[in-house]
């Protein structure tokens, strides 16, 4: 449903956007690119300018892969937390960017580290969304052998969100990997039973599950180009949305 905030028409109150760590890593092999998160906190304050609260979680992968480093020999649970640490050094990165964007923001760790972040507390989490500061979230769900989309479908149930935005490299869910076959088909709406059935490549299928449980739509999203996060926020046809059923509007 489309309501009025600060004279704008937004589809959604409160959402929860995901963002991998690759997506940090701009033309950069390692690391954080600062310029890219300058655009995503450009973008994030667009949004926010227009009343809807805006909840993060941001991956690792651009700095440690645990699962990589548990298919070389590391213990799995060793890898799967030093990839949480990963993930607060991209949201210090992230809150750095926001308020030189001058976005009043809060960082919240799943893992206990008083200097540097909150602990997460979800009442708490609430509140500060609640208060329009931007709610970056880190180190996962805290717990081993659990992916940070897993993570994002888990905090965006925690707080109530009405969506969870997805950024990616490529615009769209497709059957198959469009940087590899040129005419891959682009899903502009999929049903997630149909998602799972046929295995694609969007997210875990425990974070799929969790979203489907709980009725909460996906909207996977191209995060590169101009202007897509705050298209996606306010509702515009952006992307593949993911969600219990699909209708003839191309609006599941």
């Amino acid at each position: 449903m489309t309501v009025e905030q600060g004279g704008t028409p937004v589809r959604y109150r409160r959402i929860l956007l995901k963002l991998s760590g690759e997506a940090l890593l701009g033309d950069r092999s390692y690391g954080v690119d600062p310029a890219v998160c300058a655009f995503i906190a450009s973008q994030v304050a667009r949004v926010q300018a227009t009343g809807v609260q805006v909840g993060i979680v941001v991956g690792g992968g651009n700095i440690f892969r645990g699962l990589a480093a548990s298919a070389r020999g590391m213990d799995r649970a060793t890898g799967d937390y030093i990839g949480m640490l990963a993930t607060v050094m991209n949201g210090l990165a992230l809150q750095d960017a926001l308020e030189r964007a001058g976005i009043q923001n809060r960082l919240m760790s799943a893992i206990a580290m008083n200097e540097i972040a909150e602990p997460y507390i979800r009442r708490r989490a609430i509140r500060h969304l609640e208060k329009g500061r931007v709610t970056i979230f880190v180190a996962g769900t805290g717990n081993p052998y659990f992916t940070t989309d897993t993570a994002a479908a888990l905090r965006a149930v925690e707080i109530g969100a009405e969506v969870l935005l997805k950024a990616t490299k490529v615009d769209g869910v497709y059957d198959a990997d469009p940087m590899q076959t040129p005419d891959a088909h682009r899903y502009a709406q999929l049903a997630y039973a149909d998602l799972l059935r046929d295995q694609l490549k969007v997210m875990d299928a425990a974070a799929v599950a969790l979203c489907m449980e709980n009725d909460l739509p996906i909207v996977v999203f191209d995060l590169n180009k101009p202007d897509n996060i705050v298209r996606v926020a306010l509702g515009d046809s952006v992307g593949t949305r993911i969600a219990a059923e699909l209708s003839g509007d191309g609006q599941p």
